[in-house]
């Protein structure tokens, strides 16, 4: 009683489609979809400015270990 079988939830599928439309409910997966896609572009240019920023003091920190060294 406590766990939906697969007839439960076509029975939503079939109200939510009705309520809805599909042309909305298409939008609302389109609109999903990019702010997903968005998103993990974020994440990505991030890690790539990070990434960038650890090559930069990294090289700096050689560069002084070098005049150290001399």
């Amino acid at each position: 009683m406590g766990s939906f079988s697969i007839w439960h939830w076509i029975i939503v599928l079939v109200i939510v489609v009705l309520v809805f439309g599909t042309k909305k409910l298409r939008n609302v997966g389109k609109d999903l979809g990019g702010a997903v896609h968005d998103f993990k572009k974020g994440l990505n240019e991030g890690s790539d400015e990070a990434k960038k920023d650890d090559v930069i003091e990294h090289q700096a920190d050689e560069s002084g270990n070098k005049d150290k060294q001399a």
